[in-house]
């Protein structure tokens, strides 16, 4: 990355670009921390743990489950993009319409096999039996909207790479805002726990969809060209999508699988332990929506721009994105170290759980600076579409840096859980950074 901010320092109408794209994102973005922010926040002042205990293993479960199924955003951002910069109308419409077809196939088969996957799920992360209970009714219902989570995926990657971020605020804006009230109107309003808050969440899910879809059909009036029916019809048309998107599945499930591990170690060493790392994750969430504002619009830039052939306003897009996502890191981390403990004590009434996640706070104020070149790299390869490299980075910090420090630093309970999931990323700036490197070196962006 040094080369590019010698040589290609962006002037004022690229910042512009930027931002352009990046603030809607940014505050798309804020909403999903937001929504768990609300989840655990509805649930944390109640009487008895063991329900947030329940929501946290229950988040956990289908944000990996969902996530791992990423790919169709972030494959179709970049290739969406980079049909945009080559101005191929019928490929835009092409990537949209199968990538909807192969999101509600997956969310079929989820649907299909959702007995198996929740006693699974369960199994694997090993609560108390009283918060597993809890989780088990949460997890039959939040299953029930697999098709609409991975179709709006679907879409929301397409309108990125179609530089309209504008619309993925306004769906997310709503549709969150609508699963903040319905949380609030179940738990407080109907007396239900776990299970009011994941029909929140699968009736905003699906109303998300069909706004979406509404506004794809608008937005198509505007892309050239006509979409081939063919092409929807012939399994060869579908192997170049499911052979790059191939790489962002095990990147993802690396992951996830990461943080699925950790809520499970935290798990294991109590309700407490579990209810204060479930209270910091909603931190991360916050802490990667926010940078992913920025990480997002470098997808659609840096793909549109390789697309069109056009390498020094590719650079010159990443610098700006990263002197904002620097910036914005290095304030994220100052408003956490001041008002931390202010959050926590919003977050839950818990006296044990409130100590507890104060002690492990140090860690989150440190992330946002550690974590934002990783963020940043992620956007960079998905607008280029190095989705291998993405996958052997992520391969590199979970197997070679994550498992080993936690098996080195058992002794040091939940601090030693905290430092080795720090250090993924870490590992995944230092080797993500690398290949960024040797891609410059040798002019391999358009590979």
């Amino acid at each position: 990355m040094i080369t590019a901010l010698t040589k290609y320092w962006p002037d004022r109408q690229r910042h512009q670009q930027v931002w352009a794209l990046a603030w809607p994102l940014m505050l798309s973005n804020i909403t999903v921390p937001l929504l768990g922010l609300v989840d655990t926040a509805v649930i944390g002042h109640l009487p008895e743990s063991h329900h947030l205990g329940a929501v946290a293993v229950g988040s956990m479960i289908f944000s990996v489950l969902y996530w791992a199924f990423g790919f169709l955003r972030m494959g179709t951002t970049g290739m969406t993009a980079q049909a945009l910069g080559d101005d191929n109308g019928a490929l835009n419409r092409q990537l949209l319409a199968q990538s909807l077809i192969l999101a509600t196939a997956i969310g079929l088969l989820i649907l299909l096999f959702r007995t198996p996957i929740i006693s699974l799920a369960l199994s694997l992360m090993d609560a108390e039996p009283i918060v597993t209970t809890e989780a088990l009714k949460y997890s039959e219902i939040r299953i029930l909207g697999a098709p609409a989570v991975l179709c709006n995926y679907a879409l929301l990657g397409w309108f990125v790479g179609n530089q309209n971020t504008r619309i993925p605020l306004l769906l997310l804006l709503v549709t969150n805002i609508i699963n903040m009230l319905l949380d609030i109107l179940a738990v407080y309003g109907l007396g239900m726990h776990a299970d009011g808050v994941a029909a929140a969440t699968v009736f905003s899910e699906y109303f998300a969809l069909i706004l979406g879809l509404y506004l794809a059909k608008r937005h198509l009036k505007h892309v050239s060209s006509q979409l081939e029916i063919a092409c929807l019809k012939r399994l060869s048309d579908y192997i170049n999508l499911i052979a790059v998107n191939r790489y962002l599945f095990i990147r993802t499930l690396c992951i996830l699988g990461s943080i699925a591990f950790f809520t499970a170690q935290g798990a294991k060493q109590g309700t407490d332990i579990l209810s204060a790392n479930a209270v910091l994750l909603n931190f991360l969430l916050l802490i990667s929506n926010w940078l992913d504002g920025f990480a997002h619009a470098t997808e659609a830039l840096s793909g549109k721009y390789i697309g069109a052939k056009k390498l020094a306003t590719f650079y010159q897009s990443l610098v700006s994105a990263l002197s904002w996502s620097v910036g914005t890191a290095a304030l994220l981390s100052l408003a956490f170290w001041l008002a931390g403990d202010l959050i926590i004590n919003l977050l839950t009434d818990i006296e044990t759980v409130r100590t507890t996640a104060k002690a492990y706070l140090p860690w989150i104020i440190a992330l946002p600076l550690i974590g934002v070149w990783s963020f940043l790299l992620d956007g960079i390869f998905v607008g280029a579409t190095q989705f291998k490299a993405m996958q052997n980075t992520m391969l590199f910090s979970v197997f070679i840096v994550f498992l080993p420090l936690w098996w080195l630093t058992q002794d040091y309970g939940n601090q030693g859980l905290w430092f080795s999931f720090i250090a993924i990323f870490v590992a995944r700036a230092l080797s993500g950074g690398y290949v960024y490197w040797s891609l410059c070196k040798h002019k391999r962006w358009m590979d």
